[in-house]
């Protein structure tokens, strides 16, 4: 892409928008930048007119669309169907992500590229782990938190090639894709989200297939047979690139053969010796194998980067084992949902510490897990709420989380598992919630 002198609008000043304007500022192009916030409320207002930027704050104004710019990448977070996005669209302006922009800029390099509604961090980092350990040159990004424009800059891919990217992408970020092409794609599974942005959930789902859209009988796309609605969306948009299967239930290319994980009819690793937890999460590491694999990883260093790995911090995270007693820190689960999804991850009871702030939430759908809670230790401010309301028979109610955790410790035996996973905010003790999951984390190193 030749952007030296071209007119480019970009629309918003989120984290993508900031990475899109250093990479087009650098390769010369002439920038109009649009934002919501006043112009006293961007920090970088007065730094991009001295780089001799046009800066529209505050609004946007019917007159900005009619201008004839050569592209405009735009932030996620710009609904797609509002006004000035289709009236672009209706005067034939290409409107580009800013991955997308990264994707024309750079240098060819091997894409691995994950979608889907849940289990897209969790799998994308199990992804970088292995790679990295393996490769050099591997780096990780998109809806991940890093802007693809940032590592394009940051390791000159524009004019380095060979490089292996690892992309999170959420559907926000599908929709404005016009050449992006992943050698290797993968949507871990589809269930109802965002309908507060899209239209509705039939176009919700069919926002994610745009992943493997520009794909080719030499790139792969990982299927996930146990998830029905996928199947049905893959029929209606199939895609052109080699399938290979992961399948939890039946016979795939990567398969659960009792309590072990095979790909290709050669072992991979038994469950026993994976850290993160959850019969959701087996499928998130069959699809790292087999992305891992079209990556040049041998089976045998999968196999080690996936005993290896304990998860997204936060996130059903395994802390450590102490005489025989296994940890995990769920900090992030601030809702009851989350709670039952990490009860429901283990095979057997769990030792789980709930509480924290008092939202006043109704805990009765964790209470109809209490047959899956060997002991109900709870906390904070909801505490004592939690512990009436849940009328498990083997409660304990402490003041504060360092108490509940070290209540939990001295009950416990060999072969139990202690759960943090709050089930409501961490504001009574905490500034958030990763402060609260590094002081269960920071306890627990100590015994």
């Amino acid at each position: 892409m030749e952007l030296k002198g071209k007119k480019v609008l970009v629309l918003g000043l989120g984290k993508s928008g900031k990475a899109a304007i250093r990479l087009l500022a650098y390769f010369g192009a002439k920038l109009t930048i649009n934002d919501g916030h006043k112009a006293e409320d961007i920090p970088e207002y007065q730094d991009y007119l001295d780089q001799g930027f046009e800066v529209v704050a505050g609004g946007q104004p019917e007159e900005l669309f009619e201008i004839d710019f050569d592209f405009v990448v735009k932030v996620p977070g710009i609904n797609y169907h509002a006004p000035c996005i289709l009236r672009l669209k209706e005067r034939g302006i290409p409107v580009y992500t800013e991955i997308e922009l990264g994707y024309q800029v750079a240098q060819p390099q091997h894409y691995v590229a994950v979608t889907g509604t849940n289990g897209k961090t969790t799998t994308v980092s199990l992804i970088y782990e292995i790679l990295k350990a393996n490769k050099d040159h591997v780096y990780i990004g998109g809806n991940y938190g890093i802007p693809y424009c940032d590592i394009v800059m940051d390791h000159k891919l524009y004019e380095n090639a060979g490089a292996t990217i690892v992309l999170e992408m959420s559907n926000f970020q599908l929709l404005d894709i016009a050449t992006f092409h992943p050698q290797v794609a993968a949507v871990t599974n589809l269930t109802p989200d965002h309908l507060d942005y899209m239209d509705s959930l039939d176009e919700y789902y069919a926002s994610k297939m745009r992943i493997y859209e520009n794909c080719d009988e030499h790139d792969t796309f990982i299927r996930n047979e146990d998830d029905e609605t996928l199947s049905c969306y893959l029929a209606k948009y199939p895609p052109k690139a080699n399938v290979e299967t992961l399948s939890t239930k039946q016979g795939a290319n990567c398969e659960l053969k009792g309590s072990t994980i095979y790909y290709n009819d050669e072992k991979v690793i038994d469950r026993k010796d994976i850290k993160i937890v959850g019969m959701h999460n087996v499928q998130n590491i069959m699809l790292a194998i087999i992305a891992c694999a079209h990556s040049g990883v041998s089976i045998e260093n999968i196999a080690k980067g996936i005993s290896e790995f304990k998860g997204v911090e936060h996130r059903l995270e395994y802390v450590r084992e102490v005489n025989g007693v296994k940890y995990y820190n769920d900090s992030k689960g601030t809702n009851t949902d989350a709670a039952v999804i990490a009860i429901k991850a283990f095979d057997t009871p769990v030792i789980l510490l709930m509480g924290g702030h008092e939202k006043n939430l109704d805990v009765a759908d964790v209470a109809k897990y209490n047959d899956r809670i060997k002991t109900l230790i709870t906390f904070g401010e909801a505490g004592a709420r939690f512990g009436h309301d849940m009328h498990h028979p083997h409660t304990y109610v402490c003041e504060h989380m360092k108490d509940a955790v070290l209540k939990a410790h001295e009950i416990a035996q060999p072969g139990d598992i202690v759960l943090l996973s709050p089930s409501t905010s961490s504001f009574d003790e905490f500034n958030n919630m990763a402060e609260r999951g590094n002081a269960f984390k920071d306890l627990v190193k100590t015994f």
